[in-house]
């Protein structure tokens, strides 16, 4: 494996939040073939009744770059209707009827 392609399979650029319990672990990663994507990866740590310590759960997301859009869309969306219902802006009733009305495909 020559220098090239050890980049590729190195992490190219990582970041993480704390938050409380949690922590959110952002990589930016490549692939041989030079596509870039991310993962996510949430950590959280709890005690574990059997063996008397901590240990950490984990649950990783893989997200690729011609994906971006789509999620940034729905990620920005949704956060601004958890923010309107923590504000009052909104009720459950009124995102139940806005989503009954709405067609959503996973599939898209």
């Amino acid at each position: 494996m020559d220098e090239m392609e050890k980049d590729f399979n190195a992490d190219v650029y990582a970041k993480s939040v704390k938050a409380g319990k949690r922590t959110y672990f952002f990589d930016v990663k490549a692939t041989r073939s030079g596509d870039y994507y991310l993962t996510i990866t949430e950590s959280k740590k709890r005690f574990e009744n059997e063996t008397g310590k901590f240990v950490y759960e984990k649950h990783k997301m893989f997200l690729y770059a011609e994906d971006f859009e789509k999620f940034k869309e729905t990620l920005g969306e949704m956060t601004d209707i958890v923010n309107q219902c923590k504000n009052g802006e909104v009720t459950r009733e009124e995102l139940a009827e806005r989503k009954a009305n709405e067609k959503v495909s996973y599939l898209e």
